[in-house]
C-alpha cells in the first residue's frame, strides 16, 4: 500500500479544479482529437472495432432469442459502455500530449490495470442507469402497447411509426431516455478521463464531473447532443460506423478533460 501510494503524484491523489469552457474549446478539443486518431489509427480502429463487434453481437442475441422490441433501446443503451472502450484512446492522447513513447505494451497494460482501480466502481453506476433505461422501456411498452406481441423488428417497428399508442410511446421514452442520458453523461465526461489519470475515489470524480457541466451548461450539453448524434450516426450503417466514431470521440473527450482541468502546483 506504501509503494503504492508513494507510486502516485500527490497531484495526482487530488480532485483538479475544473474551469468553464466554452464552444471554442469544444472545437479545438475535436481537432486534436482528430489529430490523435490519425497520428495513431491502428489503436482507434482495434478499439472501435472491438466495440462493433459487441454491439453485433448483441443484435445477434436479441434476434436468435425473438425479442426484437429490444433492438431499438439497446442500440440507443449501448453507447453507455462507450467510456470504459475509451479508457485506452485517453492514454494514447495522454501520452502523446506528454511526449511519452506509445506502445501495445504500455496502454494495454494501463487499461487492464484499471481494474484494480476505482474506474471498476464507475461500471456499476453505469450498468444501473442502463438497466433503468431497458426497464423503463418495459414498462412504457406494457403501458402504450399493452400485450401486443411483435413477431419480427419490421412489425414492432410499423406499431411505433404509423399508431397513436406507438407515437406516445416513442415521444414519452425519447424524453426519459434524454433525461437518463443527460445524467449519464454529466456524471461520468470528466469523470472517467479522471479516473484513469488520478488515483481518487469515484464518488468524487463524478461530483467534480457535475460541477464542470455546471459551470459550463450551454457548450458541455451541447458536447452531449454532440456525442449523441454522432453515435446513433454510426450505428445505422450495422454498427460499423462505431470503428471510426469511437475513437475520435474518445480523444476528443480527454482533450476537453485536459482543457478543463486547472493546472497545479506541486
Amino acid at each position: 500500500m506504501e509503494n503504492r501510494q508513494a507510486a502516485v503524484p500527490s497531484t495526482l491523489s487530488r480532485v483538479p479544479s475544473m474551469r468553464a469552457v466554452t464552444f471554442a474549446d469544444i472545437a479545438g478539443s475535436l481537432r486534436d482529437g482528430w489529430a490523435d486518431f490519425k497520428a495513431f489509427p491502428l489503436y482507434g480502429l482495434a478499439f472501435g472495432g472491438v466495440y462493433a463487434l459487441g454491439g453485433l453481437l448483441i443484435l445477434y442475441i436479441v434476434t436468435r432469442i425473438g425479442a426484437p422490441w429490444m433492438i431499438i433501446p439497446l442500440a440507443i443503451g449501448f453507447p453507455l459502455i462507450a467510456p470504459f472502450v475509451a479508457v485506452g484512446l485517453y492514454e494514447i492522447s495522454r501520452r502523446r500530449a506528454a511526449g511519452e513513447p506509445i506502445t501495445r505494451k504500455a496502454v494495454f497494460t494501463h487499461v487492464f490495470r484499471q481494474r484494480e482501480r476505482q474506474l471498476g466502481w464507475m461500471a456499476f453506476v453505469v450498468l444501473f442507469i442502463f438497466w433503468i433505461w431497458i426497464y423503463q422501456v418495459r414498462l412504457l411498452l406494457a403501458l402504450f402497447l399493452g400485450f401486443k406481441s411483435f413477431s419480427s423488428f419490421q412489425a414492432f417497428a410499423h406499431i411505433i411509426a404509423t399508431t397513436p399508442e406507438g407515437w406516445g410511446f416513442l415521444m414519452v421514452g425519447t424524453i426519459v431516455g434524454a433525461g437518463l442520458a443527460t445524467a449519464l453523461f454529466s456524471v461520468t465526461v470528466v469523470a472517467m478521463p479522471m479516473l484513469m489519470e488520478r488515483d481518487i475515489d469515484f464518488i468524487s470524480a463524478m461530483i467534480a464531473s457535475v460541477q464542470a457541466v455546471v459551470k459550463s451548461p450551454v457548450p458541455m450539453l451541447g458536447f452531449g447532443v454532440l456525442i449523441g448524434a454522432l453515435t446513433i450516426a454510426a450505428l445505422i450503417p450495422a454498427f460499423l460506423g462505431l470503428v471510426v466514431v469511437l475513437p475520435i470521440l474518445g480523444h476528443t473527450t480527454w482533450r476537453l478533460y485536459e482543457r478543463m482541468s486547472e493546472p497545479e502546483a506541486d
